[in-house]
């Protein structure tokens, strides 16, 4: 087998590690490998390789990256594309399968031939639910090749792999929204103006959802405090165009009826996207990556689950809202999931804004008081790097 040359010297012994990501709802599975893949090698000091099936995607969350090339260097990471023609290349100590990708055969074998220990990870997606606690770290023996694939599950509780939390990301947030003229510079980085005096700001990141006429109705016809929705381009646009009788917005557009201002803005890279949901008072998102994200932004927020075959995503909906919930006092509870659970219906004549927003100090205070529960926890990266190192000996 011909062997690519490596990307590092040859007296770096630091241990290699491939990651290999599908692309599967445009963002949320690339966008969970690269937050990993740039912090394994930040604060581990690992030589990382990315394999990505979609650099196109890629790219909207990571301008920098040439969706064209089939190798590249960023941030510390070597990113390669994954074509059906896998490269013949040396496989790495550590090998992580996000999200139940199979890797190519081809690599698989190469693992079983080179008379190396590997550490091989089926990284599965987030969940709430109790189940994780005890399949987190479960072995599964490949049937036919000298191999052993070990599940490693995110989760919430300690029995389980943990959160991307990077070092000193929540001093950093805290001193983003204690200063005002670092929130100002971000909204003209973007385009939008400051925030007036007594607006709300809501950024709204959702897959096709129905309910999104209703809650711009209710907006738009509420007393008192304007509201300025921020939308990503690209999203909710069949709702823009149906509400303000507009078409193909796109950014820098913006549109307005009675209090509500829409205001559509270019597809954020990931830093960017993070000030955004630590900028605004409540944040609507999606999948798995932003879901994190916003819960680590210590603001109110309402997730949109994945839609899954015959609803096998309520089950995990409502064990999130479950442990999400257990400290929130039982007046705001009852309206946090039940907005929770009708946006998630995607129905017309859905979710009760004005009943969830009165409870807005207690969201405000819950969602800081969770965000710092989070934090305190071993984040993923490094539990990830302790579990592999223990296989590796």
């Amino acid at each position: 087998m011909h062997l690519e040359p490596e990307t590092s010297t040859s007296d770096d012994v630091r241990a290699r590690w491939d990651i290999f990501s599908t692309v599967v709802d445009n963002y949320g599975d690339i966008g969970v490998c690269w937050r990993l893949a740039r912090q394994l090698a930040a604060e581990h000091q690992l030589n990382i390789r990315l394999w990505t099936d979609c650099l196109a995607s890629f790219q909207r969350i990571c301008p920098e990256i040439d969706p064209l090339a089939p190798r590249q260097i960023f941030r510390g990471v070597e990113i390669r594309r994954w074509t059906g023609v896998f490269a013949d290349v040396e496989p790495a100590d550590v090998v992580i399968e996000a999200f139940g990708c199979k890797l190519p055969i081809a690599y698989v074998e190469a693992m079983a031939k080179s008379g190396r220990r590997h550490a091989w990870i089926n990284l599965e997606y987030l969940s709430a639910e109790g189940w994780v606690d005890s399949h987190h770290g479960l072995v599964s023996p490949h049937p036919r090749l000298p191999l052993t694939k070990h599940f490693f599950f995110p989760g919430f509780s300690s029995r389980t792999g943990g959160l991307l939390v990077e070092k000193g990301l929540l001093d950093q947030r805290r001193n983003f929204q204690a200063n005002r003229c670092l929130k100002d510079e971000f909204w003209r980085e973007i385009g939008l103006p400051a925030p007036e005096k007594e607006e709300m700001r809501v950024s709204l990141f959702c897959y096709e959802n129905k309910a999104v006429i209703d809650l711009f109705t209710g907006w738009a016809e509420a007393d008192g405090t304007p509201v300025v929705c921020v939308i990503p381009e690209g999203v909710a646009t069949t709702q823009i165009a149906s509400f303000f009788g507009q078409q193909n917005p796109s950014p820098g557009n913006f549109f307005k009826k009675g209090r509500l201002t829409v205001r559509v803005v270019p597809f954020l890279e990931q830093d960017a996207y993070d000030k955004l949901l630590w900028a605004c008072d409540f944040n609507f998102v999606r999948g798995e990556d932003s879901f994190v994200r916003a819960q680590l932004a210590a603001r109110p927020m309402a997730w949109q689950i994945y839609p899954q075959e015959e609803g096998a995503h309520w089950p995990k909906l409502k064990s999130f809202l479950d442990r999400y919930c257990a400290g929130l006092p039982p007046d705001a509870t009852e309206p946090l999931r039940d907005f929770t659970e009708k946006w998630n219906r995607s129905e017309a004549g859905g979710p009760d804004w004005k009943k969830l927003w009165a409870h807005r100090a207690t969201l405000e205070n819950h969602a800081r008081d969770w965000a710092g529960e989070l934090a305190e926890k071993q984040d993923l990266a490094t539990n990830l790097v302790n579990f592999c190192n223990s296989k590796l000996k």
